[in-house]
């Protein structure tokens, strides 16, 4: 054992966890790793020879063999996981010690960690991580949030290992508290309704355009090489590409019911509480859930069947033209949602974000990384108090030049019955959003109505109630 040798120790050797740590490595740091899973500790080792990694089987030997002040990042699954490894962890500590938790922890736990650590003398801080395996390996887009004197410590480890964009790391300090966690999960929720969006695409190319799967494939990959460039799209094309051994395509054979691990439900749950609408990212969690009911779609279908869903009325460029505009159109409003719930959450939790800098460490490494980013980042950049990503200039030409094509999609494919329900809201909320003199004023006075919650009056202050009518007389 070398007491002392290793920088950092990692906790939590599957994919992540093993890849962040070889990526640690290959910069350079001397690295350690622990995990109760013998078979991880052995392919660390094995993936990790000549380089300045060991792998521990004892929770003991692991933590004696870091450098003072010992550094543990936790890369465990999110909930009662991490709280048991911190447990059993934090005795062998000692004051001035930092714990990283980088996994997709809820941000509401990493802000009880915090305080609970603290008591203890010891630095804490969440760090919201984006990539997957090859992110992890090759450079990820980091998101750490809290302490400021252990994010200092480690800063250098972290710039040196992530992804880069321009030549900057993508990685900075997003705020105090459990900013870092929060961000990592807007991130996640803005990755549901893309991915949502790309499978409406799908839905519109195959049904609607009745396209087969090599023409499809084409169509993602020329979009992800002009201004929708995005790892998404990326992926997407290679999922088309794949064939099984016998030729035919791997993606015809999956089932059609998408799972999650909560990422997005708690994006959802979070706006609700802030009363910040987030339409697409609604949307795309809840057409998830309803992918599960596989059976009573499938009952539904036979009873409700389509007289024909062919879109195909013009040419099929002219037709994937329009969808691409649509496509950009719907890009945009997804990212403003998330955005503007970041704003939100900024102001009520105090956590100072700096929107620009999100924007500029999303631009590299991360799921929804993308070339839209490069705008959004400026956007910020020019006016750090920009209301919302529609406000601003650049994106407003954007958007006057792509809405006709977003509702010629969708009128055309509601008509037809072909379920697009990514750019429909993506266009029902843009159309909210520009409606200065809305109908909720109805809302207010039916709410007065039934339940005497009163109203205000435009150009009046004050709070007012109405009997708007003379409740009957009851008879004895």
């Amino acid at each position: 054992m070398n007491t002392g040798k290793f920088r950092l120790g990692m906790i939590g050797l599957g994919t992540m966890g093993r890849n962040l740590l070889l990526n640690m490595a290959d910069h350079g740091f001397a690295v350690a790793g622990y995990d109760k899973d013998s078979s991880k500790l052995s392919l660390l080792e094995k993936e990790g020879i000549d380089k300045p990694v060991q792998a521990f089987a004892s929770l003991n030997d692991f933590i004696n063999s870091l450098e003072t002040p010992k550094v543990v990042l936790l890369l465990v699954p999110a909930g009662k996981i991490v709280d048991a490894v911190i447990e059993e962890l934090t005795p062998l500590l000692n004051e001035g010690d930092i714990i990283i938790d980088g996994g997709n922890s809820h941000f509401t736990d990493t802000t009880t960690r915090v305080k609970k650590l603290e008591e203890k003398k010891l630095h804490f801080f969440g760090m919201g991580v984006s990539g997957g395996e090859e992110g992890a390996r090759r450079g990820p887009s980091m998101m750490p949030g809290g302490d400021t004197t252990a994010y200092q410590y480690v800063q250098p480890i972290f710039e040196a290992i992530a992804a880069k964009a321009d030549g900057e790391p993508c990685v900075t300090y997003i705020g105090p508290g459990a900013s870092g966690h929060f961000v990592k999960m807007v991130h996640n929720g803005i990755e549901y309704a893309l991915m949502q969006l790309i499978a409406d695409t799908y839905e519109i190319l195959k049904k609607g355009l009745q396209l087969d799967n090599e023409q499809i494939q084409s169509v993602f990959a020329d979009w992800n090489k002009g201004r929708l460039q995005s790892y998404l799209l990326e992926i997407t094309a290679d999922v088309f590409a794949y064939r099984n051994p016998d030729g035919s395509y791997l993606v015809d054979q999956i089932k059609d019911e998408a799972k999650s691990k909560g990422t997005g439900k708690w994006t959802t749950q979070i706006s609700t509480d802030l009363e910040l609408p987030i339409h697409t990212i609604d949307l795309a969690v809840a057409m998830r859930d309803l992918s599960k009911y596989k059976s009573l779609r499938a009952a539904a279908d036979a009873l409700y069947p389509n007289s024909g869903n062919d879109i195909s009325q013009e040419s099929v460029t002219d037709a994937v033209a329009t969808l691409e505009n649509a496509y950009y159109f719907s890009m945009i409003n997804i990212y403003a949602q998330g955005m503007h719930l970041l704003s939100k959450a900024s102001a009520t939790y105090q956590y100072d974000l700096k929107l620009d800098q999100i924007a500029r460490i999303w631009r590299g490494g991360c799921i929804i990384r993308a070339g839209l980013l490069e705008q959004i980042y400026h956007a910020w950049k020019i006016n750090a108090a920009l209301e919302h990503l529609l406000l601003d200039d650049a994106i407003q030409e954007i958007i006057q030049s792509t809405v006709a094509a977003a509702r010629a999609n969708v009128v055309a494919n509601v008509t037809a019955g072909i379920s697009i329900p990514a750019y429909t809201s993506a266009l029902s909320y843009f159309d909210a959003v520009r409606t200065g003199n809305s109908s909720s004023n109805l809302i207010q006075a039916q709410r007065d109505y039934f339940g005497a919650h009163t109203y205000e009056l435009i150009n009046k202050e004050g709070v007012f109630h109405t009997e708007w009518q003379e409740l009957p007389t009851v008879q004895a």
